[in-house]
């Protein structure tokens, strides 16, 4: 019970903020204006900068990215690809979205900054600054723990705005429910998607210093609401509160006449460690997905379905007689509707999926060309140390999800290889080197070697054999 008071007394100091999406009229406003660790909110900037280049035509939604071995060696929640494996932009951006992968969110920064994520992290700041975004400080893409990174709910407002009002045909990548790689579905973290009528967007985030964000939009009889809740305890909590918000909104006039833009500036300068409340060493370290209520077990609280929700008064919205709806009346969204899994793939072409050796492999049975850099593959990430930031990063998966997007086992040496129908080879063989796979690795081994005379060849063949048993020791 006191570590709920303790919670419940943090959260109710943290930013939240609804306005209405075409007019920028501010709702409902609390600390909406002081610093915060965004986590992979963040990614709505990355989505934002991408566009942007998109709009320009400085690239296409059908570009390929290539993972890099830096990119890859990125803790979770991730997608799990090798370097050198390829995805085009559209694809890139919808797992992020739906999936939060960090990996991929990397491998968007780096080919679209010149290389290096630092420099897409310029293009950031300074797409920020042409928003209008004064406490936004952007490091890298994916929203990892870094302590220079910080906003605040209004410049996520000011960014969600944005995204719908200049991107209107891309409003779609922000309400994906689920995507499927190969067998693999991965499902929205987003759990108003689906759970609270007429939510449309956008992007959850969670690291242990930030405690659990959203970025969330409602559209009702033609009237989109844009909401931002940070700070929370929980995945749960932060998600009724945002149903609250948006309940409220939707109740009042709208008249306002301030606007998020107008919002006048924190006296705060640097972000709130959250993670004693949130993460603290005697809990359990929540996940972005988590449904599960931290505080479950103080039912004393009169609230047990909702303990911390329970302390915010619906007085604090100051929206009016039609916009007194009791924050903290909600007890549950509900089930989840069954959404359908919008296909994403690897390469360029729908339905391809990566084989053992890293090349992609067609839908159709057509062997892709492999990607420039490929040979230089790195170790799998899971063998590199974890840095300061995989260490701070509470993750939404243990682990990466490669295994489960059709990848080969890998074969026995010296398995025979089933021939493909249709499979196009590079160069086609002159002559046939018969129907026996095994004679045919032999004949290829024996070309790569200087070939020797039918005698000496035939004296040697014991010889041969047991040096063939002994360890190379020429390089």
């Amino acid at each position: 019970m006191a570590w709920v008071v303790a919670a419940g007394a943090a959260v109710a100091q943290t930013p939240g903020l609804v306005v209405d999406a075409a007019s920028g009229r501010v709702l409902f406003a609390e600390r909406a204006t002081d610093p915060w660790y965004p986590a992979s909110i963040t990614k709505l900037m990355t989505v934002y900068v991408a566009l942007e280049q998109v709009q320009q035509g400085r690239i296409a939604m059908n570009s390929l990215l290539t993972m890099s071995e830096t990119a890859a060696s990125q803790p979770p929640s991730k997608l799990g690809l090798r370097p050198g494996q390829t995805m085009t932009l559209e694809n890139a951006i919808k797992v992020i979205m739906v999936k939060s992968a960090n990996d991929v969110a990397h491998m968007i920064g780096e080919n679209l900054g010149g290389g290096t994520v630092e420099g897409f992290a310029e293009m950031m700041n300074a797409a920020s600054q042409r928003l209008g975004m004064h406490e936004s400080r952007w490091t890298n893409p994916s929203g990892l723990p870094d302590f220079r990174q910080q906003t605040s709910a209004r410049d996520m407002a000011l960014l969600a705005r944005a995204l719908v009002t200049r991107f209107p045909e891309h409003d779609g990548l922000f309400r994906i429910g689920a995507v499927k790689l190969g067998q693999t579905v991965m499902r929205n973290h987003n759990g108003l998607l689906g759970r609270y009528p007429g939510a449309d967007g956008m992007k959850t985030g969670f690291i242990c210093s930030g405690g659990f964000n959203v970025v969330a939009t409602s559209t009702r009889n033609g009237r989109r609401l844009i909401a931002v809740v940070m700070g929370y305890p929980s995945s749960k909590e932060r998600d009724l509160r945002t149903a609250d918000l948006f309940d409220a909104g939707f109740s009042s006039a709208g008249w306002s006449a301030q606007t998020v833009d107008s919002l006048p500036p924190s006296a705060s300068m640097t972000a709130p460690d959250m993670r004693p409340v949130i993460c603290g060493p005697k809990r359990k370290q929540p996940r972005e997905d988590d449904e599960q209520q931290l505080a479950l077990r103080a039912a004393a609280s009169g609230n047990a379905e909702n303990p911390i929700a329970s302390l915010f008064s619906g007085s604090a919205l100051g929206l009016g007689p039609a916009g007194t709806a009791a924050l903290g009346s909600r007890r549950d969204l509900g089930p989840r509707v069954a959404f359908e899994p919008i296909p994403v793939w690897l390469g360029a072409s729908p339905g391809a999926v990566a084989n053992e050796d890293g090349q992609l492999k067609g839908g159709r049975g057509r062997r892709v060309t492999r990607v420039a850099g490929q040979k230089d593959r790195a170790k799998p990430a899971g063998r590199t140390a974890p840095g300061p930031a995989a260490i701070a990063f509470t993750s939404s998966e243990p682990a990466p999800i490669a295994a489960g997007i059709g990848l080969a086992k890998p074969k026995a040496a010296g398995a025979a290889a089933k021939p493909k129908l249709g499979a196009i080879t590079a160069k086609p063989t002159a002559k046939p080197e018969g129907l026996n796979p095994g004679a045919n690795t032999a004949a290829a081994k024996a070309r790569a070697k200087p070939k020797l005379k039918a005698a000496e060849a035939k004296a040697d063949k014991p010889k041969t054999a047991v040096a063939r048993s002994k360890p190379a020791t020429r390089e």
